[in-house]
């Protein structure tokens, strides 16, 4: 009797993750089947995917990069739509079985709770849909009984190390950072840097935004607020631990003092298919790790004081509410300055503390709340970025 195939809708697919996983389900075409893909801009490269994967829909959030799309798919049975209303509305289809929630940013947030009212299993590699408002998040996939599955490494790592113990109590967690390009610096290195040496990671293959994150500490200290909400952790059950390897992924340490580690080679492809297929372990023909060619691996304390964003993080988590969907959006802008060239390393921290210090808070935020607060703080962001630019 022939498995029926397991439908898979990713939302971005034409980034970093979202290829990535179309790499996994080519392997794996026997277990899988895309059945919706979406993609930001890149018009060319999600009509390229859409001719080999044949998904029932595809939607380009760019609308006016709709009449290209659907030019390009007129000859095959696969229907094209437009805009992130669409792509919302696409998460809910009958013959959806996942969603891997790719879309980068607090883009992605919408889309995710929508696939979550619908009942979708999710394969969450969006860590902001859990930053800006992982209390409201985790309470409907609750309500729902849909699982959200996580794809970042550190994540990953965490849930496979609670296999067969989701019954005993964690006592801590640690998650591993390689420390990015940056690690060991001092402020007056970090001052003069560009963008092209933030964008050279030396162990992980990421998006620029995801990049710059890992480079300024910023991504760990996202991981920190999503993993949080993942496991029901409180603030000081979570410790970050630089490990410039990136072997170890994550630890768990039980409440008898014993620690569960998940190793592996650097490589995303892994906790994208455990994600996909869980929770069957899926024969793969990923390169091995071999301890010969690491007879070393490091650990060191995080310099929270140079990197700034990883004390920024841990401080809006502690304060909640809505402090980390400020943290979010004020990165998202400063990220993006600094990859214009507007801004310098160090200062996309200012902009992230100059928010948290200005916009409203609000204890017990709603959904409309949020909103809100996302469109506040990119505001400020953006005033404070113009007196930093007057200022240069």
């Amino acid at each position: 009797m022939e498995t029926k195939k397991k439908n898979i809708a990713i939302l971005g697919s034409t980034g970093s993750i979202g290829t990535q996983a179309l790499d996994v389900i080519r392997a794996n075409s026997d277990i899988f089947a895309v059945e919706v893909l979406t993609g930001n801009e890149n018009a060319d490269l999600l009509i390229k995917q859409a001719i080999e994967f044949n998904p029932n829909a595809v939607v380009i959030a760019e609308e006016s990069k709709y009449l290209y799309v659907k030019e390009a798919l007129k000859a095959f049975d696969i229907k094209v739509f437009a805009g992130n209303k669409a792509i919302v509305e696409v998460v809910t289809m009958d013959s959806i079985d996942m969603v891997l929630a790719a879309i980068v940013g607090y883009a992605g947030l919408e889309s995710t709770i929508s696939a979550i009212k619908a009942e979708k299993q999710i394969a969450l590699a969006n860590k902001e849909t859990l930053v800006v408002a992982g209390d409201l998040v985790t309470a409907l996939a609750k309500e729902k009984g849909v699982n959200l599955y996580p794809v970042d490494s550190e994540h990953s790592a965490i849930f496979q190390c609670l296999a067969g113990e989701f019954q005993n109590p964690i006592e801590k967690i640690y998650l591993t950072a390689s420390g990015g390009p940056f690690r060991g610096k001092d402020k007056n290195f970090l001052a003069t840097i560009k963008k092209e040496q933030a964008l050279k990671h030396p162990n992980w293959e990421m998006g620029a935004k995801i990049t710059i994150d890992s480079a300024s500490l910023m991504n760990k200290g996202l991981e920190v607020i999503e993993a949080k909400w993942l496991f029901g952790l409180k603030p000081e059950q979570i410790e970050v631990i630089v490990h410039p390897q990136s072997i170890v992924h994550s630890i768990v340490q039980f409440i008898d003092g014993s620690m569960k580690a998940q190793m592996g080679l650097p490589d995303m492809k892994l906790p994208i298919q455990y994600a996909l297929g869980y929770p069957q372990r899926i024969k793969s023909d990923f390169p091995r790790f071999n301890f010969m060619n690491y007879p070393q691996l490091t650990f060191e304390q995080a310099d929270t004081k140079t990197f700034r964003n990883l004390a920024l993080a841990f401080e809006a988590m502690n304060k909640g509410g809505n402090s980390p969907c400020i943290l979010n959006a004020a990165n998202e802008i400063a990220v993006e300055a600094f990859l214009k060239d507007k801004i310098g390393f160090l200062e996309m921290s200012d902009i992230v503390e100059h928010c948290l210090q200005t916009v409203s808070f609000i204890n017990k935020p709603s959904y409309a709340d949020y909103v809100e607060t996302d469109t506040e703080t990119r505001r400020v962001a953006f005033n404070q970025l113009s007196n930093l630019t007057i200022k240069q």
